[in-house]
Formats: structure tokens, sequence, C-alpha cells
């Protein structure tokens, strides 16, 4: 077992989950509240990440930040700092690649809330930030939890992408997934099975969690 890999997609899949969250929520109630002409495109480019080859999206994020890039050239030599193979590269293909899984059904429960609800609070006298935080947050919550799990867990077996612009440096970014494909690859084939048990074993678990976790929100009663 390849603990270090496993500890480092453990942090990997936190530190995503973290950044990712309140873009997520900024976003997903953005797309589920705005009607304008051009939403069908910015849906499109939300969803691009799933629809694309893990490898060609890893392509152009690594042609994008690397060192011949004016992105990567500026951010080296200005900060001093590397958007590739390390894991600030690994993090930053992680949040591109995970959009969708958090951003899509945190707008599908923000569409799911009455309008009539956020306009009976304003009618109260509750603003913006309160009405967001007593009224829209509270429904759609198995909405937002649903998409922490499945970025969570996305994270966690991510493969093609983390490997384009991270590569497989030990300790630094070779992730679980990489690592059990680097089993395979040298016949130890009981440790790549002890690795993906495991993930098979986390992933049910995390689903199941998210599943049930939903279904006791949904069935708690609300207040008149």
């Amino acid at each position: 077992m390849d603990w270090t890999a496993l500890f480092l997609s453990l942090e990997l899949a936190l530190v995503t989950l973290v950044v990712l969250l309140p873009l997520g929520l900024f976003l997903g109630r953005w797309l589920a509240y705005t009607q304008f002409s051009g939403k069908p495109w910015i849906e499109a480019l939300v969803m691009l990440p799933l629809v694309l080859p893990p490898t060609v999206l890893g392509y152009y994020l690594l042609v994008s930040l690397g060192g011949n890039s004016p992105i990567g050239r500026w951010m080296h030599d200005t900060l001093g700092v590397r958007l590739t193979f390390n894991f600030t590269g690994l993090l930053l293909a992680s949040v591109v690649f995970n959009i969708p899984f958090i951003v899509q059904p945190i707008q599908r429960a923000f569409e799911s809330i009455p309008r009539q609800l956020s306009e009976a609070a304003a009618v109260c006298g509750l603003g913006w930030w309160r009405t967001l935080l007593k009224v829209e947050l509270p429904l759609a919550w198995p909405g937002i939890l649903s998409g922490m799990v499945l970025t969570f867990v996305h994270t966690l077996g991510e493969f093609g992408v983390v490997l384009m612009v991270g590569g497989s440096i030990p300790g630094e970014t070779k992730t679980i997934a990489i690592s059990i494909y680097d089993k395979v690859q040298s016949f130890d084939l009981q440790a790549a099975h002890q690795m993906s048990l495991l993930l098979l074993v986390l992933s049910m678990l995390a689903v199941a969690f998210s599943f049930f976790a939903t279904a006791r929100l949904s069935r708690r009663p609300r207040a008149p």
C-alpha cells in the first residue's frame, strides 16, 4: 500500500473541495437565477471538462500553465511559482476538471427552490445575505452536499489530467490513481488490488453517505 500517495490524494481532494465550494455556490446560484441570451454557452463551458477526454484537458492546461506559456513565465518571474509538475499545478488541474461536478448539483438545487420563498423573505425585511443563509442554503443543502461528495470522490480517482499536469513525482504529485497504474505496469498486482479496493470502498461509502444524508434532509419537516 502506497500510503504517501493515498494521503496526497486525500489532501488534494480536500483542498480542491475547499477551493471549489464557494465558486460552486456562487456560479450555481447565478446560473439558476439568471436568464440571458448567452447562458447556454456559459453552461456548456461549465460542462466542457465533463465531456472532454482527460488527456485533452490536461494537454491544454499543460500548454497554458507550463514554463513556456505567458502565464507560466509571468508566475515564475514575478512570484517564483511554477504551475506544473508540483502540487500547485495538480490543484489547478483538479479545480478545473471538477467544476461541473460541483456546479451542476448546486445549480439544480437552487433551481428547485420556489422563487416565491425568496420574494416572501424580501417582503418580510430579510436582505439578500440573510435570505441566502436562512432560506436558500437550507433548502439547497441536499444538492450542495451531493456536489461536495462527487467532487471529493472524483478527485480521489482522477488519473489523466493530474498525470499530464503533475507527472508522477513521489510525495508531491504521485496520487493513488497514478500509483495503481505504476503498480500494474510493474506487475505488482497485489498492491494494485489493495489500493483499488480501498478506493472502491472509500468511494462507495462516500456516495452512500451522500444518498442517506440527502434522503434524511429531504424528509426533515420544515418550519411553516
